[in-house]
């Protein structure tokens, strides 16, 4: 029987970067690496907390300054979304079955009670413009 001859891979080392240890105190705390690190951190801490203390005042005065714009866009984006949500649950109302030809067919039938009821005489006609008339002026004022 012949055993085969079992060769070991011959591993050479090359240098890598060299990693130095990290700078600790007695007590296992990170020390500071530089005194000049330090004083770029607080520079930069006193910074960040002038601009976080008068955060609100900057934006008090943004929306003071462009007060109307904002609730402008506010509105628009709101009646999109709301558009969009109501579309979206007559979409899924209309899915279910029966249900969208019964909303047809009340409709039409308030269509035709209103025709009735207010167009076809000129008496209720006249009566019909004085509610609208009395509606207006309780939405937009005398």
């Amino acid at each position: 029987m012949v055993e085969p001859e079992l060769k070991q891979a011959e591993y050479t080392t090359t240098p890598s970067a060299v990693v130095e240890p990290i700078n600790t105190d007695e007590a296992g705390t990170l020390a500071p690496l530089a005194s000049g690190d330090n004083e770029q951190w607080r520079e930069i801490g006193e910074k960040a907390y002038s601009f976080l203390a008068g955060l609100p005042e900057y934006v008090g005065k943004f929306f003071a300054e462009y007060q109307k714009p904002i609730v402008t866009l506010g509105l628009i984006f709101g009646s999109i979304v709301s558009v969009k949500l109501t579309l979206a649950l007559l979409s899924a109302v209309n899915d279910i079955p029966l249900l969208e030809p019964a909303f047809e067919l009340i409709g039409l039938s308030y269509i035709v009670w209103f025709v009735y009821r207010y167009l076809l005489k000129a008496s209720t006609r006249q009566e019909l413009s004085q509610e609208v008339d009395k509606l207006k002026g309780q939405v937009v004022g005398k």
